[in-house]
């Protein structure tokens, strides 16, 4: 794994010289694709990484725009927040936001796929079998990055295997100046927990690991080594 020497102390230098001027776009937490209005499909993401990362850019001095699905976490003061509950709707929110900006970092651990239709009333159980069918839903992340002309992107790869290798086609696929792999299925790391081991990827291939720390540590860190300069 490589490091990139004098990264993080020219990074540090140049958050600083530039904070008030950096618009920072974050999305966090999962989204949620009805079935019914009782029912619906998502993830265990609580949004903490997303949130955590927000409250670092504040404490920079960036401005920050947070969408964020539903999650149980107080809105940091000083982010301008957008809530939203499905995958259509981050991405209707991300497109009007993203032409302003200059980093996008995007946590969100968004629903591939969606019920092709959404039932009004509730489903009953019956006798039979409920059977659903599915379409893919828009991948945000790819076709924020396609369109970015000044902007830095920066995505999120949760895996429960091969996480290196997996957010290293994400990284070249998606064309994402930086990707955070995340092992989601390790105890102490991952969705719910506090804490978090990470590896930020850049799209030359330098690498360095973040953790195992809180999350709000690593958050600090990685703003300043994706920080844009301007």
């Amino acid at each position: 794994m490589g490091c990139r020497s004098g990264m993080r102390s020219f990074r540090v230098l140049m958050l600083m010289s530039n904070a008030s001027s950096i618009r920072c776009l974050i999305t966090a937490g999962p989204t949620r694709e009805h079935i019914d209005p009782v029912r619906y499909i998502s993830n265990p993401s609580t949004g903490k990484m997303g949130f955590s990362i927000a409250q670092a850019a504040i404490e920079a001095g960036w401005n920050v725009d947070l969408v964020a699905g539903p999650v149980d976490l107080e809105e940091p003061i000083g982010a301008i927040f957008y809530p939203v509950m499905t995958a259509e709707e981050m991405l209707h929110q991300v497109d009007a936001l993203f032409d302003a900006c200059d980093i996008l970092i995007m946590t969100a651990a968004v629903s591939d796929f969606r019920p092709v239709i959404q039932h009004t009333q509730k489903e009953k159980k019956g006798e039979a079998s409920m059977n659903i069918e599915f379409e893919r839903t828009t991948d945000i992340l790819k076709a924020m990055s396609d369109r970015k002309a000044h902007q830095t992107v920066v995505g999120f790869a949760a895996e429960t295997k091969d996480v290196v290798t997996y957010a290293k086609e994400k990284l070249a696929s998606k064309n994402l100046d930086f990707i955070v792999a995340n092992e989601v299925g390790r105890v102490g790391s991952g969705f719910a927990a506090d804490s978090n081991e990470v590896l930020l990827i850049a799209a030359d291939g330098t690498s360095i690991k973040l953790g195992p720390s809180t999350k709000s540590v690593i958050a600090e860190e990685l703003i300043q080594l994706v920080a844009p300069t301007k």
